[in-house]
């Protein structure tokens, strides 16, 4: 099979590119390699490589600035997908597509199947929404719609380096705690991701790791990981704070948990808790100079 990867200096391209199966001929594109919000760029890409699969996890991921971007937010995680949309339907190639929880509104009291109704709260959500969208009108269900949340990795900027760093350097950290959802190690879902390939699935599908979590319940298992592994020295208090006290430009769902369970079976594999997962991308991943002690100057 012959990929075409979009966004591949992101997480989540990162990670997939690690997990690249032996029979796959990967042709991978970061944001400053193709900018997929051209046309041209994007068609002669397409023409040279010649892909059986088109894998889009490039997009605009900055939550609170789409607020005021929210142009070129729509230009990239829209408009640029319906190009997509068109030249794979145009080739006849399949096309893979990467989306988020914040498509729905946050206020289920359960895990959101990924036929509920949608109802995004800001910018961000409104322009991934809007992609899915017009991929749809596009292609049908002849796709591959993957949503996901709370993503992180080794690589980029993400909640668990972030938490870290500060964990490190700070003598206390106050993180909020009412809002609901499940960290995902980019590493399962690349690897979902070339399982759901090889099985040729389409249509629009949740991937999370297993389990729930609050932003404060992912901060204490971080430095209580980080700890047991000497990446940090010492424990710093860590404070439960509601969203009221840590203001934000764009609205965050309050509950963003994920039905996974469909692709899951669709798949054949067994859920894996998030914290277990957490702790894998701690010990494989992650250089221990990427962190300071906390009475240590910074690398």
């Amino acid at each position: 099979m012959k990929v075409l990867l979009l966004g591949a200096g992101g997480q989540l391209g990162r990670e997939l590119q690690e997990t690249l199966p032996d029979n796959i001929e990967l042709n991978a594109y970061s944001q400053s390699e193709l900018d997929i919000t051209s046309t041209d760029a994007l068609d002669e890409c397409i023409a040279t490589v010649k892909p059986d699969t088109i894998i889009n996890a490039a997009a605009y991921t900055a939550v609170d600035r789409s607020e005021e971007e929210t142009e070129l937010a729509m230009l990239v995680n829209c408009h640029a997908v319906r190009n997509l949309a068109e030249m794979a339907k145009r080739s006849k190639i399949l096309l893979a597509h990467v989306s988020t929880d914040f498509v729905f509104s946050g206020v289920n009291h359960k895990p959101y199947s990924p036929n509920d109704p949608t109802g995004p709260e800001g910018a961000y959500g409104l322009s991934k929404l809007k992609g899915e969208e017009v991929l749809r009108d596009v292609l049908g269900d002849q796709a591959l719609i993957i949503r996901t949340a709370w993503l992180y990795s080794a690589f980029g900027n993400n909640f668990v380096k972030t938490m870290l760093q500060l964990m490190a350097t700070k003598p206390r950290l106050a993180v909020i705690d009412e809002q609901i959802g499940t960290p995902t190690w980019a590493r399962g879902l690349a690897e979902a991701i070339w399982r759901a390939l090889a099985k040729q699935l389409v249509g629009t599908f949740h991937w999370t790791d297993a389990g729930v979590a609050s932003w404060y319940d992912f901060a204490v298992a971080i430095q209580e990981e980080a700890l047991s592994m000497g990446l940090l020295k010492s424990e710093i208090p860590i404070l439960p704070i509601p969203a009221s006290q840590y203001p934000t430009p764009a609205k965050r769902p309050f509950y963003s948990v994920l039905d996974k369970t469909g692709f899951w079976s669709a798949l054949d594999l067994q859920p894996v808790h998030w914290r277990k997962q957490l702790r894998s991308m701690l010990q494989q991943e992650l250089p221990k100079s990427l962190y300071r002690a906390r009475s240590g100057s910074a690398n």
